[in-house]
């Protein structure tokens, strides 16, 4: 049996004899390894006694190679570590060839870091990150589960789609080039594996309905798709979601619920991983330091999580929006990309941004939109032209949770289905929840690695995600 150096640095006991296994950040001087395993932060520093190690041995303590060490924990006789472990044993169980290991110990720019996306969690910076994604996800977990939710598996592939955005990964066992076609030359899918055609999920939010309108209250949380060419620092092809789903719930109800979910999830993280935020926080101000003064944020990345977790979100309909948007000097001096000029428009990136980080300086919660620019499950008011949806808007990010109270009335649902084009019969397991024991319920959809974006104060969401799949882009 190993020790984990996180437990060997947290227990801190002198003169016990340890194993260590982990890759080598650094050898210097023939004597000092700084010996990492992926635990935490941290490198524990192993003192070899080089004058009696074998030489061919030394030579292969190369940066990335990885070692076995037995020794005693010893007090640190240098800066920057309490402790130290004597080396008595030293076996190298992976070279690595200096020549060809591309992470060596200095700074690497994102983007070569990307494509070496196999090796780049051996980075500070990326070891933090992905450390701080499996918390924010185990939290997740947590708080469902204190809370009475049930966990539940949506289809991965499906024949529905939640957005209706036509946007989809179409799943198919057929000849690329020779697939059966019916009479009128369309491809004729009654041949394919599933007998219909098949994507990749959006979302699991229908098939969440029907668990939530049985168990009261769900919650998904899997890799959703969208076949969308949107080539940002914001859009993936594959990330995952969370959704939850409750039954009698209404849209105040709900917000309250999103809302009380991120605090909890980002002050779990923040106290779970407070070594690892602490890192990236320096790395955030290191990076705001290159910006343009006026660019730079008022906020450090700690004191914008605990800012979240602190204060109450800020509730504005949409026509409020609109109305602060149309108004701006922002929009009145043509700044904005997208110019707003009527109610209607449908919000981008650069509005919700100036309304979180610009006029109200604090995340908020947008609700009742035009039913024309939300989904055909989403409420529709009394006045017949908006619906009972809300967005969450976080700095630096933007929306960040969209969500609503879902239609429950099935005459109005089948009217909605019907004007869209939907086919009926797509979805007659859907309309049947409106037919049997119908109630108000709702629920939201948050993007994890946007979640994670904000946590780590990255900039890039492919850099929140392990592999990332983007346009043209599949690789490992």
């Amino acid at each position: 049996m190993y020790i984990s150096i996180k437990k060997l640095l947290k227990e801190g006991k002198l003169a016990q004899e340890v194993t260590l296994k982990g890759w080598v950040r650094t050898f210097r001087s023939n004597r000092f390894i700084a010996l990492n395993d992926g635990s935490c932060l941290e490198n524990v520093q192993v003192v070899v006694d080089f004058e009696h190690t074998d030489e061919a041995l030394l030579r292969r303590i190369t940066t990335g190679a990885a070692v076995e060490v037995e020794g005693t924990v010893v007090e640190s006789q240098g800066k920057g570590q309490a402790i130290e472990v004597q080396a008595a044993k030293l076996k190298v169980l992976g070279d690595s060839n200096p020549e060809e290991y591309p992470i060596q110990p200095k700074k690497h720019s994102l983007e070569f870091l990307r494509e070496n996306a196999h090796l780049r969690v051996r980075t500070n910076a990326f070891g933090a990150i992905m450390r701080v994604r499996s918390t924010l996800a185990y939290a997740i977990h947590k708080y469902f589960q204190e809370n009475g939710f049930f966990y539940v598996n949506t289809p991965i592939i499906t024949g529905s789609d939640a957005e209706g955005a036509g946007e989809m990964f179409r799943v198919t066992a057929l000849d690329a080039k020779n697939p059966p076609l019916t009479e009128t030359g369309e491809v004729d899918f009654k041949k394919d594996f599933f007998g219909r055609e098949t994507n990749l999920t959006v979302s699991g939010q229908l098939e969440g309905e029907t668990f939530a309108m049985a168990l009261g209250k769900i919650y998904t949380f899997g890799p959703t798709f969208r076949a969308e060419n949107s080539n940002t620092s914001r859009h993936l092809a594959e990330f995952w979601m969370i959704e939850p789903e409750v039954a009698f719930l209404d849209l105040a109800g709900n917000m309250d619920l999103a809302e009380d979910f991120i605090k909890y999830v980002l002050k779990y993280t923040l106290e779970t991983c407070r070594a690892d935020i602490e890192f990236l926080n320096q790395r955030f101000l290191d990076e705001e330091k290159t910006k343009p003064q006026n660019e730079r944020s008022t906020m450090n990345l700690i004191e914008k999580i605990e800012f979240v977790i602190h204060n109450n979100f800020k509730r504005v309909s949409y026509t409020e929006a609109i109305d602060i948007l149309k108004n701006c000097n922002h929009n009145k001096k043509k700044k904005f990309q997208y110019l707003i000029d009527e109610w209607g428009a449908d919000l981008q990136s650069e509005h919700e941004r100036y309304l979180v980080e610009k006029h109200f300086q604090c995340p908020v919660i947008l609700f009742d939109y035009p039913a024309k620019i939300k989904a055909f499950y989403m409420r529709l008011n009394e006045d017949g032209k908006t619906v009972r949806a809300m967005d969450i808007l976080f700095p630096g990010i933007g929306e960040i949770v969209g969500g609503s109270q879902r239609e429950e009335r099935y005459d109005v649902l089948l009217q909605k289905v019907h004007d869209l084009g939907i086919k009926e019969e797509d979805l007659w397991w859907y309309l049947d929840l409106r037919r049997f024991g119908t109630a108000v319920h709702s629920g939201f959809g948050l993007g994890f690695e946007r979640l994670v974006l904000f946590t780590t104060g990255m900039t890039n969401i492919r850099d929140v995600i392990p592999y990332p799949r983007t346009p043209q882009n599949a690789e490992f």
